[in-house]
């Protein structure tokens, strides 16, 4: 074991381009205690080890597990990274341990694991073979974020009989390292709150992004590790958990990632911009300016971990104002990011996934708010989700209600339904309007029963797939909106139609508006367009009056640098109908809608680290990710916020681990 007070300079730098890292990672448990925590440690842990200023490992050098069903699943990916690895093999595991009472041997859990019977899970001892007898790494290290980890630090053996050979072992049969546990072997790990990381892992992923100043320019393993140690002494002198350490032949004294406190100042103007105090900050600054000279003064005098106690007790929220100015007000916020949650990401009610849910619709909006989610995964289904409040998302969800034909029967898979995109609850909260972009469709069912109820409304010759008109496969009918008389129902196509394409790189977006009564049925009467966002497509739509008042969901995707989510509120009142326009490309601009964006997501405060998980498909921004359902809540009448909206956003995850289901709740000023 070591721990020494002042960590020497680090050497012998371990190459990220030459390494190769397995994070693995189980949460969805059956019989024991789900760990919402371990998801955010793999996000925010990857984020860390691929980020250049870090250590720069290539995403092709670093794998994720995500709950892994067999022992195979869980051994295989270490075995194929250690014959990658050319420098160093790193492991981390994080989940529920348990002890072997038998064998006195830590095993590592799966899904499916139940404490005292071993077979369930996987041996300690089973990850040590893998890590040491497989490649020719020179370096190899195992890092373990669960209870009672520190067992394979220790070789146990039973005072009662001599001859009793030690169970666990640690990599010392490895010419070259390094062990790292989240606990002693007789203690828990512990995981505070299920938003965030883990304690340990926590702490191992803040040090990174923030570094030890007075530092070396590399920290080393045994850096890292007496530095976690003391900040959760320090920070958390209430949770009894301390982490252990074994170096084998001075691994933990090698180079690893780059000390970012002590970065050369030129990488530090590189990345800076100019900054404009907003309102809310002119307001704080006598404040900020004498708590800055304090904490100056308290640095001066060699005080700095005053600083870093201040910023891990005390994270900054993801909450605050959006950085899109009013219109009547320019030091004056658009939108308000009031919350998020991820409660429902990759949960299950009654043993269906809850996945895919791109389009949402508000029930009730009392004191604890009530919606509907629908799943676009086929068969088609509706979750009924309980919200909880603006200002603290409280997310519930219920049994799942299963999409069907009129005599109950299921839509066949191959048929043309179903990929459902839009939906609306006609007034008296009886029944859906649903939106497939497979059809296209727009179908009503009975809330209650799932039931189709009446024919498909018509959808007009040139708005469907060829032969028959010009939209895109794939990106018809994305969005649906009802006014809140239920007089007129909006749908809003993806792409723009062959037909129309684009002005200079912003999609000509056309919306089908129908006239009707609620339960009735709706005419298609006239069709208006807008210009999207430069490259953005049209992802939901909510009305916002009778009179052709909407808001429109923008997002686009793109590999390698993340999602981009917009709204912007469009004005149907005077725009002019083009349905008898076959192309709008090249038409003057006076035909499109007029708009003004109320919400770019990119803008919103993403909080201190740790306070949003961060998406692997979108890690420059943690806020962000595939938001495809948005509803609208009724103006406040009193409060901070009177005269203001209340918008929920949620996100599609496609199913994928490398995306979120995740909640917002945000308060909107809208022009009237």
């Amino acid at each position: 074991m070591t721990d020494a007070a002042e960590p020497r300079p680090a050497e012998n730098p371990i190459d990220p381009e030459r390494s190769a890292c397995v994070l693995i990672g189980v949460d969805d448990y059956r019989h024991l205690d789900k760990l919402r925590s371990v998801r955010h440690n793999l996000a925010e842990l990857r984020a860390a080890l691929t980020d250049p200023s870090i250590w720069g490992i290539p995403e092709s050098r670093i794998r994720e597990v995500v709950n892994p069903v067999s022992p195979a699943e869980l051994v295989g990916p270490i075995t194929e990274a250690a014959e990658l690895a050319e420098d160093a093999l790193i492991v981390y595991y994080a989940g529920h341990g348990l002890i072997d009472r038998n064998e006195r041997q830590l095993l590592l859990t799966l899904p499916d694991s139940v404490e005292g019977k071993s077979y369930t899970s996987v041996r300690s001892s089973d990850v040590r073979r893998a890590i040491r007898d497989t490649g020719a790494a020179p370096r190899r290290v195992l890092i373990l974020d669960c209870c009672f980890s520190g067992q394979v630090l220790t070789e146990m053996t039973d005072g009662h009989r001599q001859d009793v050979e030690a169970a666990v072992q640690t990599l010392r049969d490895v010419e070259g390292a390094y062990v790292m546990t989240s606990a002693t072997r007789d203690r828990p790990s512990h995981a505070p709150d299920p938003e965030n990381c883990t304690l340990f892992t926590g702490a191992l992923v803040d040090v990174m992004r923030k570094g030890l100043r007075g530092g070396p320019e590399l920290l080393s393993l045994h850096d890292l590790f007496v530095a976690v140690k003391e900040r959760i002494r320090v920070h958390r002198p209430e949770i009894p958990q301390e982490p252990q350490a074994e170096d084998h032949n001075g691994v933990g004294r090698h180079g690893f990632v780059r000390n970012v406190a002590v970065l050369p100042r030129v990488v530090i103007q590189e990345v800076e911009r100019p900054h404009v105090p907003t309102r809310w900050e002119r307001v704080r600054t006598p404040v900020l300016s004498v708590t800055a000279g304090v904490l100056g003064l308290a640095l001066g005098l060699g005080t700095q971990p005053l600083v870093h106690w201040w910023h891990d007790t005390h994270p900054a929220a993801a909450a605050g104002p959006c950085a899109v100015p009013s219109p009547d007000d320019a030091a004056a916020p658009r939108a308000v990011l009031l919350d998020h949650s991820d409660a429902l990401n990759k949960q299950n009610v009654d043993y269906e996934d809850i996945y895919g849910l791109s389009a949402l619709a508000l029930v009730s909006q009392g004191k604890d708010v009530k919606a509907l989610a629908l799943a676009d995964n086929s068969p088609g289904r509706i979750w009924p989700v309980t919200l909880g409040s603006p200002f603290e998302l409280d997310l519930a969800a219920g049994t799942a209600v299963p999409l069907r034909r009129a005599d109950g029967t299921k839509f066949p898979i191959d048929g043309d339904w179903y990929d459902g995109e839009g939906m609306v609850i006609e007034n008296g909260g009886k029944t859906v309007l649903v939106s497939s972009e497979t059809g296209p469709a727009i179908r009503r069912f009975d809330i209650a029963t799932g039931r189709q109820v009446g024919k498909d409304l018509a959808i007009p010759k040139e708005l469907r797939y060829w032969p028959q008109g010009s939209a895109q496969t794939g990106r018809s009918i994305e969005a649906l909106a009802l006014s809140p008389d239920g007089r007129h129902l909006y749908a809003g196509w993806e792409a723009p139609l062959a037909e129309d394409g684009d002005q200079r790189g912003r999609g000509i977006i056309r919306i089908q508006r129908y006239t009707g009564t609620p339960g009735g049925t709706y005419t298609p009467d006239r069709q208006s367009a807008f210009l999207a966002d430069d490259g953005m497509y049209l992802s939901e739509l909510t009305a916002v009056d009778d009179n052709g008042g909407l808001l429109a969901l923008e997002r686009q995707y793109t590999a390698g640098l993340g999602s981009e989510i917009r709204i912007a509120q469009l004005s149907l009142a005077d725009a002019p109908d083009v349905t008898e326009l076959t192309s709008l490309w090249h038409q003057p601009a006076k035909i499109f809608a007029p708009g003004e964006l109320v919400v770019d997501l990119a803008t919103c405060p993403a909080g201190g680290p740790g306070a949003v998980a961060v998406p692997a498909s979108t890690p420059q921004h943690p806020l962000l990710d595939n938001v495809e359902g948005m509803a609208l809540g009724t103006p406040w009448t009193a409060g901070k916020y009177k005269g203001w909206h209340p918008l929920y956003l949620v996100s599609d995850d496609n199913d994928s681990d490398s995306q979120i289901t995740r909640f917002y709740s945000l308060a909107v000023r809208l022009r009237s």
